[in-house]
């Protein structure tokens, strides 16, 4: 087995706060048992273009309070090509590059399994994604980020809500899941929450909104995931559906990328960097690292590319409970 005494570090796909900090202890930790390390720019655009340069302790300081990449990221599709690969392979043998961490979500893990399955190129996967979306563990660097940031929103969209006795329906992002959408209900104290998992019944929303309104409750709020419809088209529903209520809409986009990470994603994003140096040095190669409970765990890429991560159903039954 060959020793790594050199590696290489990118960030792809949707940028996450916390991704800096990962960045950060990865860095930290490989000077700290003797690695050379080199920063991609740009994901795996950059592994094809040659974007790639060494970085010390220096060039990590002073970020770990800051959202975004310092690292660029860009998404690749053209990545998926073989003869891509393979420039990007003869880069990582020109630079004597022994061993690649790649942080990012599901394009990135794809990325990293095809780079060790396909070339042999040992990779470790770092989990970041406002989505939460990986399966093998419980929470993605900037899902906490991403959530706080739409909660924070979300309380002052209240204030208006009740200040003009309106409907807010907000829209938050959540493409292919509602794992944002869930929490920030539970957490907003939403009176609904509509997500890709469970087909939206928005009659019953309706007579739930028509049931507070009759009894003097003086705002409402509904969460949408983006993958559902947009806020917009669940509003013209539920002002066809309704009598009396005045529905405003808000979009949170891209908001909630970025910012500065809380402490929960920049702590677990220097556990899962120091554990990803830590997987490559004992040999562990095509992995994951994650965090399940209070263990930092490494699964095979195959393994957690074929597993969907599910919701949990109570938490969505909650919401309902609470709102009644």
């Amino acid at each position: 087995m060959q020793k790594i005494k050199t590696i290489g570090i990118l960030t792809t796909g949707g940028d996450a706060s916390g991704m800096n900090a990962a960045i950060r202890a990865v860095v930290r930790t490989a000077i700290f048992n003797g690695l050379k390390v080199y920063g991609i720019k740009r994901g795996f655009r950059g592994l094809i273009d040659g974007e790639i340069e060494e970085l010390g302790a220096q060039s990590v300081s002073g970020i770990i309070n800051r959202g975004g990449t310092i690292l660029k990221t860009i998404r690749c599709p053209e990545f998926k090509e073989k003869k891509n690969q393979k420039i990007a392979v003869e880069n990582i043998k020109c630079f004597g590059i022994d061993a690649l961490v790649v942080i990012g979500g599901n394009g990135s893990l794809a990325g990293g399994g095809a780079l060790y399955y396909d070339w042999k190129i040992p990779v470790v996967n770092i989990p970041a994604s406002i989505d939460n979306d990986l399966p093998y563990n419980d929470y993605t660097i900037g899902f906490d980020t991403a959530v706080n940031t739409a909660l924070e929103a979300i309380d002052k969209i209240r204030d208006t809500a009740t200040s003009h006795d309106r409907v807010f329906v907000v829209e938050v992002m959540g493409r292919d899941n509602g794992l944002i959408a869930l929490e920030v209900a539970l957490a907003s104290g939403a009176e609904a929450v509509l997500i890709p998992e469970i087909k939206p019944d928005l009659k019953k929303v309706c007579e739930l909104l028509d049931k507070g309104h009759r009894r003097g409750k003086h705002s409402s709020i509904i969460i949408v995931a983006e993958g559902v419809m947009s806020g917009y088209e669940a509003a013209k529903q539920i002002r066809k559906m309704t009598t009396g209520l005045e529905v405003r809409v808000s979009v949170l986009g891209y908001m909630q990328r970025g910012g500065s990470p809380t402490a929960f994603s920049r702590a677990i994003a220097a556990r899962l960097g120091e554990k990803a140096v830590e997987v490559l040095l004992e040999g562990k190669y095509g992995k994951m690292v994650g965090v399940i409970g209070k263990d930092l765990i490494a699964t095979d890429i195959k393994k957690v590319l074929r597993t969907k991560k599910t919701i949990d159903i109570s938490d969505y039954q909650l919401v309902g409970v609470l709102s009644s």
